[in-house]
């Protein structure tokens, strides 16, 4: 399974507006140069995000985004589907149809063993995404990342809002 650079920028953007004060916003550009990702396509992940209820966006000079929902109350897994969408990502075709050598009036009550393992998979991918909160990863980072650069991070979250 491959999913798009966009969820890589939603949840790394996400995780950027947690620190926007209630009220205020940051600019889609701001957030792209942070990243160094092209403003153009990080709008259409954020559009995702506020779409899906992640993030509240508003208009005009002072306009941006700020996250719409406490950290702990956003998890990975919101993310992910507000970019790539809650379907299956394994579609099985049923193309153990096509075996020639299979009796033409066989029925299948049951998917296929392939579909199985596959949709099994899936599902523990997803479940461990959904116990996943922004405040899981705001803990984490606070483990990992040195406290100056948080602190300048923070910094120039507040003088761009």
């Amino acid at each position: 399974m491959q999913l798009r650079n966009q969820v890589e920028w939603a949840l790394h953007c996400a995780a950027i507006l947690a620190a926007v004060p209630e009220e205020r916003f940051l600019p889609a550009r701001d957030l792209a140069e942070m990243h160094g990702v092209p403003k153009e396509y990080l709008s259409k992940a954020l559009q995702a995000l506020a779409m899906a209820g992640l993030v509240s966006t508003t208009l005009g000079p002072s306009g941006g985004y700020r996250l719409a929902r406490a950290p702990k109350q956003i998890t990975f897994l919101d993310v992910v589907d507000a970019i790539e969408g809650s379907g299956r990502a394994f579609v099985c075709t049923e193309i153990r149809k096509n075996n020639p050598c299979r009796p033409s009036k066989q029925r299948d009550a049951a998917p296929c063993a392939i579909a199985r393992v596959m949709w099994g998979a899936e599902e523990a991918w997803r479940k461990k995404l959904r116990k996943v909160t922004l405040a899981d990863l705001l803990e984490t980072l606070e483990e990992d990342v040195d406290a100056k650069t948080l602190a300048k991070t923070a910094e120039w979250v507040q003088l761009r809002c």
